[in-house]
């Protein structure tokens, strides 16, 4: 059996009250897609509710604290002016939450089955109509990526499926966790032209069209 993994890092561009005022005059540029990617939780929500699966999220803007880097990385322009004491609060308050989060679904889910497919859901600034699908671990999704590009619309959608060469850190880290033969993950990224100007089709449109292609290619 396999079950599946649904994870949204980026999913918000909210600030605690705590650190509000270190983002006060930037209110624009948090809510812009440097500070959360939008449509992505929505979508991610969706596909969580069609597989029957928990949904794992982040629950802060990335530029307070990035869940995808390490390191010096994870700050922005803004929060790297944090001091070194605050910083490993944030560590502890949400990336380690998030991890934790995600630590404890792939003890249970390896308890039960086989095989866990992890789709880490994006959108991100990038050509009109596109959708990237990334793939990497065990055979299973490689396979599952092929055939969701397939049951996309190809006339109206930019999609491709390949390997995942450019991993970020929080990709390499859930590869260094678990074995090889028993997990896999599904990068999706899809163009916030979608989301923000219904370019070149209305959001729903869209999101139906890729929850129906990822649940029937799991099946």
């Amino acid at each position: 059996m396999t079950s599946f993994l649904i994870t949204c890092s980026n999913a918000t561009c909210a600030i605690p009250e705590a650190n509000r005022e270190l983002f006060k005059g930037s209110e624009d540029l948090v809510t812009s897609s440097e500070g959360w990617e939008p449509g992505a939780l929505n979508l991610a929500q969706g596909l969580a509710m069609k597989l029957s699966t928990p949904l794992i999220h982040g629950d802060v803007t990335r530029l307070l604290i990035d869940l995808n880097e390490s390191g010096e990385k994870r700050w922005s322009k803004i929060s790297s002016k944090l001091p070194e004491a605050t910083r490993a609060k944030l560590v502890d308050r949400h990336e380690r939450k998030f991890r934790q989060a995600i630590e404890n679904r792939m003890e249970e889910d390896l308890k039960r089955n086989e095989q866990v497919v992890h789709l880490i859901i994006h959108t991100a600034p990038i050509a009109d109509g596109k959708i990237t699908l990334e793939h990497a671990g065990i055979p299973l999704a490689e396979k599952i990526s092929s055939l969701i590009v397939e049951a996309l619309p190809s006339t109206e959608v930019d999609s491709s499926s390949k390997s995942a060469t450019d991993k970020t850190p929080f990709m390499e880290w859930m590869l260094g966790q678990y074995p090889s033969e028993k997990y896999g993950i599904i990068r999706i990224t899809v163009s916030q032209s979608f989301f923000l100007k219904s370019v070149p089709m209305r959001w729903e449109t869209i999101k139906k069209s890729l929850i129906t292609a990822i649940s029937s290619a799991t099946k």
